[in-house]
């Protein structure tokens, strides 16, 4: 039985019991701070009791099997012992570990926060025979050979962590507008969460209007009005939105990250289509664009999106990786001064605009 469990699952229930060796793995430092919390409850107590910290880096064997083998001043059955970006203490430290965990101390718990875990090692297999492993990175589906992010998962999560944390209501639309707002940015998401909570009062009711009026304002109304009439294939609107925006200050990289984050989606789904298509396999379009992130619950949305992916055509859906690629470097050099960055983008939109040939996507 497999003993590694991404954060949101370990999340949702309360561990009645920690084994004496735990992993969090992973970038997302929010959700370990969640996962680190919860373990420190079940095995010290309160937030208040005291446990041991070391950093990864500077830390030696010895200090670490002094601290599970030394039993607490203050109570408490077990020492808690968390090694710190522990990459590299891993590394050094790996024989050493993988003799402890066929038997470790009774003592206490020893927590290992690292960024990298390979699964193919026999330190991840033992631990995840006898021990506990938390992946605290954002949820991925595949899609095809490729892994991207699975915004269904992430949406749930947020509505049940804001009905949990905040005691509010977060509807599924509105999850999925402060998703493309803020992007997958757990300490952000919280932090607007918590925002948007005291705005709907106790209890109260969070929809996809407040979060636009609160969290995006005019820029990100202005930000989503640009993508839409680029994808259209309204270049003269999506021009004049970018002019509204550059003047208000906004800077071309910051608008070009969500840019690039939305157009990503239409040449996911056209992947998915076409991999369908070699595989001899049917599969609409729309079905495409919800494997490739676009919310199935927004019929509204998916329809738009569907209608400006044919007007996309096949040819120019299927180089959207590449123009964004070019954007990219251009605008960290040819074009990284705001005012040639403002060209590169223009750039982009006329490629997207209608006129220009491109096979159509059915």
């Amino acid at each position: 039985m497999s003993n590694t469990v991404h954060a949101f699952e370990f999340l949702a229930k309360s561990p009645e019991s920690v084994p004496p060796v735990v992993v969090l793995f992973g970038g997302e430092s929010f959700l370990k701070r969640l996962a680190t919390r919860s373990l420190r409850t079940v095995i010290v107590g309160d937030d208040d009791a005291p446990f041991t910290s070391l950093e990864g880096a500077s830390t030696e064997w010895r200090d670490v099997v002094d601290e599970l083998s030394t039993m607490s001043l203050f109570g408490g059955d077990r020492r808690l012992v968390i090694v710190e970006a522990a990459d590299s203490f891993v590394t050094k430290e790996r024989a050493r570990l993988e003799t402890y965990v066929e038997k470790p101390r009774s003592s206490g718990v020893l927590i290992l926060d690292v960024g990298t875990w390979a699964s193919n090692t026999r330190l991840y297999k033992a631990i995840d025979k006898i021990g506990l492993q938390i992946d605290c990175r954002a949820p991925e589906k595949a899609i095809g050979k490729r892994k991207v992010l699975d915004e269904a998962t992430l949406c749930k999560w947020l509505i049940a962590w804001t009905k949990k944390q905040h005691n509010a209501k977060l509807e599924s639309i509105a999850a999925e507008q402060l998703l493309e707002i803020i992007g997958p940015e757990f300490g952000l998401l919280d932090q607007e969460l918590s925002k948007l909570a005291l705005f709907a009062g106790e209890g109260g009711k969070i929809d996809v209007q407040m979060v636009r009026d609160v969290v995006g304002g005019w820029r990100t109304q202005t930000i989503w009005e640009l993508i839409d009439a680029a994808a259209d294939g309204d270049a003269g609107e999506a021009l004049k939105q970018l002019d509204r925006l550059l003047q208000a200050g906004e800077h071309p990289v910051a608008l070009f990250g969500q840019i690039s984050w939305s157009l990503r989606r239409f040449a996911a789904a056209t992947r998915v289509y076409q991999e369908a298509e070699r595989a001899r396999r049917r599969i609409l379009l729309r079905d495409a664009l919800i494997q490739a992130g676009i919310p199935h619950w927004n019929k509204e949305g998916l329809e738009r999106a569907e209608s400006q992916l044919k007007q996309l055509g096949r040819g120019r859906a299927g180089r959207i990786y590449q123009w964004l690629l070019e954007t990219d470097l251009a605008l960290k050099g040819s074009h990284s001064n705001p005012h040639r960055a403002r060209f590169i983008l223009e750039q982009l939109f006329l490629r997207m605009a209608k006129g220009v040939s491109g096979a159509s996507v059915r």
